[in-house]
C-alpha cells in the first residue's frame, strides 16, 4: 500500500511539475488567470478534465475515437521531443511504447468483434494507454514488452528473420520482374509509334 501511494505521489508531483511547464495550455491558462484575477489551481483543474473525459469515454459519443486520441497524442509528442534530445533512454522508452501499441492494435483487429460487448471497452482501454505511457519504470509499457512481446519474438526470432528474408528476395524478384516488363511495354510501345509514323510516310 504505502509503494502504490509512494507512486501515486511520484506521479502527482511530475504532473504538477509538467502543468507548470511553458507551453501552449499554460500560457492559455496564464492569461485567463490576467483576465479574471482567479489563480487556478492547475492540478484541480486538471483533475477536472480528467475526470470530464472518463465521464465521456463511459457514456459519451465518439468515446473510440477520443480514446484513440489519447493513445496518441502524447506519446507521438514525446516521441519527437526524445527524437530532439541527446539522451537515449527515452528514445528507448517510447520505441517499446509504440511497440506495445501496435501489437495491441494489431490484437483488436482479429478481436473487435468480441471486444465490442464488453461495457465500457473504451475507457478500460483508455487506462490500458494510459498505464502504458506513465513515465515509471513499473508502466504498462514495460510490463507488456518484458512479459510478453520481448520472450514470444525471442523464441520465433530465426524463423521471423528467414521469412522476412525469403519475402525481400521475392519482393526483389517480382520489382525485378516488373521492371523488365515495363521496359519491354516500353520498347513495344516506341516500336509501334515508330513503325506508324513510318507507314504514314509511305
Amino acid at each position: 500500500m504505502a509503494k502504490v501511494k509512494e507512486s501515486f505521489e511520484t506521479y502527482k508531483n511530475w504532473l504538477n511539475e509538467k502543468l507548470h511547464e511553458k507551453n501552449a495550455v499554460t500560457d492559455v491558462i496564464e492569461k485567463v488567470e490576467k483576465a479574471t484575477g482567479i489563480k487556478i489551481e492547475r492540478l484541480y483543474l486538471a483533475y477536472g478534465v480528467m475526470a470530464i473525459v472518463a465521464l465521456w469515454l463511459l457514456l459519451g459519443y465518439g468515446a473510440q475515437i477520443l480514446c484513440n486520441f489519447i493513445g496518441f497524442l502524447y506519446p507521438g509528442y514525446a516521441s519527437f521531443k526524445a527524437i530532439e534530445s541527446n539522451s537515449k533512454d527515452d528514445d528507448t522508452q517510447w520505441l517499446i511504447y509504440w511497440v506495445v501499441y501496435g501489437s495491441f492494435a494489431l490484437c483488436e483487429l482479429v478481436t473487435d468483434i468480441f471486444f465490442f460487448w464488453i461495457p465500457f471497452y473504451w475507457f478500460f482501454k483508455c487506462l490500458f494507454l494510459v498505464w502504458c505511457m506513465v513515465p515509471q519504470s513499473w508502466n504498462g509499457a514495460n510490463f507488456v514488452y518484458y512479459r510478453v512481446i520481448r520472450p514470444f519474438v525471442l523464441r520465433y526470432e530465426d524463423k521471423i528473420e528467414s521469412t522476412l528474408s525469403q519475402a525481400t528476395d521475392i519482393g526483389k524478384q517480382v520489382y525485378a520482374e516488373g521492371s523488365k516488363m515495363a521496359d519491354d511495354a516500353k520498347e513495344a510501345a516506341a516500336k509501334a509509334a515508330s513503325d506508324k509514323v513510318l507507314g504514314k510516310m509511305e
